[in-house]
């Protein structure tokens, strides 16, 4: 069947399919809702309708209904309401108390520039990050990529509290490193963008699939890379045929560059950051900041070096929706990093002449210019300086009134914007020990 109604975007198509299929209906019936690829691609193609890495990525008609999707074939899914997200823990320790490590001096690896999953489990490896947090040695990559997982069952818990089982045969998983060690087979999913949670079934089909290939007991590694930080996190199921079984064993960052960053150089970059004056609503066309993670602002600034994108290619690459990919184009754009040109007929968002400046710096001057750039707002300049002299965060309704007085928005968006506030000036203080 060919595929058509190509310019649906996936929350259309997948409205249409509910609706078609009566999906939400048969959930609520049934429990689950079967439905073939050759159905989806009725309205688009399968594969940009069925991965969500990322809660934030899910169509709205999922995330309204509480139904998630399941490959249980190479051709053939299943819906229900699965609790198949894992959140990631937020990255709460100090940068100076990371783990810092050295790169060996290799010419054909920028640590300045790891701009793809492969080259960040290359980073990994050769940087000697991955034998240090497992402990068992050195570790040999020994496989990787696509392959099929086999034929297995699972139960998974729902969000009607009964757990579903599910029966998977032949479904494809894509596994972005496989080592080996003295003791162990371990299995990596690495990911260079800041995401708020991940998909469990990246874990749990590849360990279903090696359970059944190796003698030596499994470990399971996931991997974020950003801002020169590695972040690794293990992960066990504490019962093979239970999904919802996944449980964090340990966690540690490492650096590959110096962090330490003291109170005195931020003191220095808020003396030497002249004070905007154009932050009311009616001063400026750039909205006041809606995104609450200066994590992912960076994440982004990365990965839009010498490779703009459209808004949808954000959405994909962020597992935003559009709507989220707008309020981080905004946040950039606060800070000068970001803007959008029209190219080849469509219209890319890229980095500013200050951004790619910006993305060139080393750790820690990176992160001084960012805060530089903050501070050039009024409201941001006023709370660091109270946040300095009393060595805590300021109350997130303290900085609602503040917004009120200076107008930044309006009185609707206050609340939420106020938390943006509140976590931007968090990352600020996680820079160094007040």
């Amino acid at each position: 069947m060919t595929e058509r109604n190509t310019g649906l975007s996936a929350n259309e198509a997948w409205k249409a399919l509910f609706d078609k299929y009566k999906i939400a209906e048969a959930v609520a019936r049934e429990g689950v809702f079967r439905i073939r690829a050759d159905q989806i691609r009725e309205f688009r193609e399968p594969r940009l309708m069925a991965k969500w890495d990322s809660s934030d990525s899910l169509p709205e008609i999922l995330r309204k209904q509480k139904i998630n999707i399941l490959p249980d074939s190479r051709t053939s899914y299943v819906l229900g309401d699965f609790l198949l997200y894992q959140e990631i823990p937020e990255l709460t320790e100090h940068v100076t108390r990371m783990a810092h490590v050295d790169m060996p001096d290799y010419e054909s690896i920028d640590i300045h520039n790891i701009n793809s999953e492969a080259n960040a489990i290359h980073g990994l490896t050769l940087s000697g990050i991955l034998d240090d947090f497992l402990g068992e040695g050195r570790n040999a990559e020994t496989f990787n990529g696509r392959m099929g997982t086999g034929t297995f069952d699972f139960r998974v818990d729902t969000v009607r509290g009964v757990p579903a089982w599910i029966h998977v045969e032949n479904a494809q998983c894509e596994i972005d490193g496989g080592f080996e060690n003295r003791s162990s087979v371990v299995i990596m999913e690495a990911k260079n963008v800041v995401h708020k949670d991940f998909h469990v079934r990246q874990l749990y089909y590849p360990y279903r699939l090696w359970q059944t290939k190796v003698r030596k007991p499994i470990r399971l590694v996931f991997c974020v890379y950003s801002n020169m930080i590695y972040r690794l996190f293990e992960y066990r199921f504490r019962d093979p045929e239970d999904y919802s079984s996944i449980e964090l064993v340990r966690t540690k960052n490492y650096s590959l560059q110096d962090t330490t960053i003291s109170l005195e150089e931020l003191k220095a970059a808020r003396r030497g950051t002249p004070v905007r004056t154009d932050d009311a609503m009616e001063g400026t066309k750039i909205p006041f900041i809606q995104a609450n993670s200066m994590e992912r602002v960076i994440s982004l600034l990365e990965n839009l070096y010498e490779n703009p994108m459209t808004s949808q290619q954000i959405a994909e690459l962020m597992d935003f929706d559009i709507r989220q990919s707008d309020y981080y184009y905004n946040a950039g754009r606060y800070l000068g990093l970001f803007e959008k040109k029209r190219e080849d007929g469509q219209v890319l968002t890229r980095l500013t002449a200050l951004g790619q400046r910006v993305f060139r710096l080393n750790y820690k001057e990176r992160q001084l210019k960012l805060v530089s750039l903050i501070l050039e707002h009024q409201i941001f300049a006023e709370f660091f300086d109270r946040m300095t002299e009393a060595g805590e965060l300021p109350d997130q309704t303290d900085i609602a009134d503040e917004m009120r007085r200076l107008h930044v928005c309006g009185e609707g968006q206050i609340v939420r914007r106020a938390s943006s506030v509140y976590r931007w000036l968090g990352w600020i203080l996680n820079l160094t020990r007040l």
